[in-house]
């Protein structure tokens, strides 16, 4: 619970743990039950044939939601789920009050498919501004951390991504092929020229973990959705990287941005690779 005169940072100091130990404990009681043992009738569409949900999503962002809303009062939760139930409530995240931004299942067509590729992702944004992150792979026993200033974390041990090897393509994740128009296609083709290995994406969450372990270079991706992008954002930069948009501004949580954008491991290669979206944006 935040004192009356608590600042987010000293709260962060304080309760990061807890946040930690909530993330454990949905994904204990809710996604790795399920893992692999799904049900006909736990798995459903929503928008499209690839845009999958299953009980695990759900039941996990309400164990969720309680958890965190007891530990900051005078927070709210912008969860996925909740916002496909309700698209007001994304509206929150442009508010003055502490935001947790939660994707119960990022990656849930992996899930699905009983492919480990998932992650749990959290971040704490304040007014525009994501403070702190959790990326938490259950199925592989991993748990990535960053506060705001404080650097990334992956098991306690600090990331960082530095810059990429002289001399060879950059390997970049891009939105997947299922989840684009034919114009998000057409402005991701700039990425296909010499020096630069594009490919699909996964999990964003554990994209953007591989960035900030300087296990791919960047991710390139043409949709803003908060649950997405805010926790894998924060780690990129507290690991020594950057993010910028098409237009060459950093990308920016509460909306508006000029797409695709990219996160990389450095800030050359964010520029080198927002000048190539830009370009043809």
């Amino acid at each position: 619970m935040i004192e009356e005169t608590e600042t987010i940072e000293e709260f962060l100091t304080r309760c990061s743990a807890d946040v930690e130990e909530a993330v454990r404990t949905a994904a204990a009681a809710e996604i790795l039950p399920r893992f692999r043992r799904l049900a006909e009738h736990e798995v459903a569409h929503k928008s499209g044939p690839h845009d999958l949900v299953t009980d695990a999503d759900r039941l996990a962002e309400l164990r969720l939601t309680e958890a965190l809303g007891a530990l900051l009062p005078g927070s709210v939760v912008v969860g996925e789920e909740a916002v496909h139930a309700d698209p007001t409530t994304y509206e929150a995240i442009q508010g003055d009050a502490p935001v947790w931004i939660v994707d119960p299942v990022d990656g849930t067509r992996q899930f699905v498919h009983g492919d480990d590729g998932f992650c749990t992702l959290i971040a704490l944004a304040h007014r525009g501004v994501v403070m702190a992150s959790w990326t938490y792979a259950a199925a592989r026993g991993q748990l990535a951390t960053a506060v705001r200033g404080r650097g990334a974390f992956l098991d306690g041990e600090r990331l960082i991504a530095g810059p990429p090897s002289p001399g060879r393509d950059l390997v970049v994740a891009t939105s997947h092929p299922d989840f684009t128009t034919d114009e998000q296609k057409r402005v991701l083709r700039a990425l296909c020229t010499d020096g630069v290995a594009p490919r699909p994406c996964g999990s964003a969450g554990l994209e953007y973990l591989a960035v900030a372990r300087g296990e791919a270079d960047a991710v390139a991706f043409s949709w803003e959705a908060a649950w997405d992008h805010a926790a894998g954002l924060l780690l990129v930069e507290e690991a020594g990287g950057a993010h910028l948009t098409g237009a060459g501004e950093p990308f920016r949580v509460t909306g508006g941005n000029t797409l695709p954008f990219t996160a990389a491991r450095d800030a050359a290669t964010a520029r080198r690779l927002a000048g190539l979206l830009g370009a043809t944006a």
